[in-house]
């Protein structure tokens, strides 16, 4: 006899229609496979023209470049995503930017953000880093900011469709189920929840209390 489905898990891999529209609908799911197809190539010709321009200097704006995405992944979710207007178009907009993930949070197909966002919003910040650090150092800064996007969202799918087995893993996928199911207004960093941690939004399970200390009889 075969087992019956358990509801809530079925309501947490459903995948509602979000658009009237067939195409739009369809534009918003996304195989996850797609951003790796997009961006690597992005990523790694910016890479190499940054190094041609910079040399040896440009792992650091790499470095630098990624770790600025850490810290916008964290304000984004928390200040964009998590912006939760009560009716209207605000509220509309709010369940398709992120609310329908909280609500459907295991949906395969809506766990990396779509192209015809992704791109615009990637080709935008590398305009702002052309202006502000000129072409060799936005080169290779772009390329880390990229990495840190991509990495962001391939540690997203990952942490809701598979189960972690390494130590960091483990954690990772602690910290954001957390947020999910625990509370949605702490752990707002998914690839680097140290940000959370320096700004005081760590889900308050992930920290390990310690034992009192016994009393020793006298």
């Amino acid at each position: 006899m075969a087992r019956s489905s358990d509801p809530r898990s079925e309501v947490l891999k459903a995948s509602p229609r979000m658009f009237e529209n067939d195409v739009l609908d369809k534009l918003s799911r996304v195989h996850p496979s797609i951003p790796v197809i997009l961006f690597v190539p992005a990523i790694v010709t910016l890479f190499v023209l940054g190094l041609q321009g910079l040399g040896a200097v440009a792992l650091a704006w790499v470095a630098a470049g990624y770790v600025f995405w850490t810290l916008l992944e964290y304000w984004l979710h928390r200040v964009v995503f998590h912006f939760e207007p009560e009716d209207g178009v605000g509220a509309r907009l709010h369940w398709i930017i992120h609310g329908v993930h909280h609500d459907h949070p295991n949906d395969p197909m809506r766990l990396v953000m779509p192209p015809s966002v992704s791109v615009p919003l990637a080709l935008m910040f590398y305009g702002a880093f052309l202006i502000v650090l000129g072409s060799d150092r936005a080169m290779a800064f772009g390329s880390g900011f990229l990495a840190g996007y991509l990495v962001y969202d391939m540690t997203h799918y990952y942490l809701h469709h598979r189960v972690p087995t390494s130590r960091l893993g483990k954690r990772l996928r602690e910290h954001h189920m957390r947020h999910h199911f625990q509370d949605h207004t702490r752990g707002f960093g998914v690839s680097s929840p140290v940000w959370d941690r320096v700004f005081g939004t760590s889900p308050q399970g992930n920290r390990r209390e310690r034992p009192a200390r016994r009393e020793v009889a006298h």
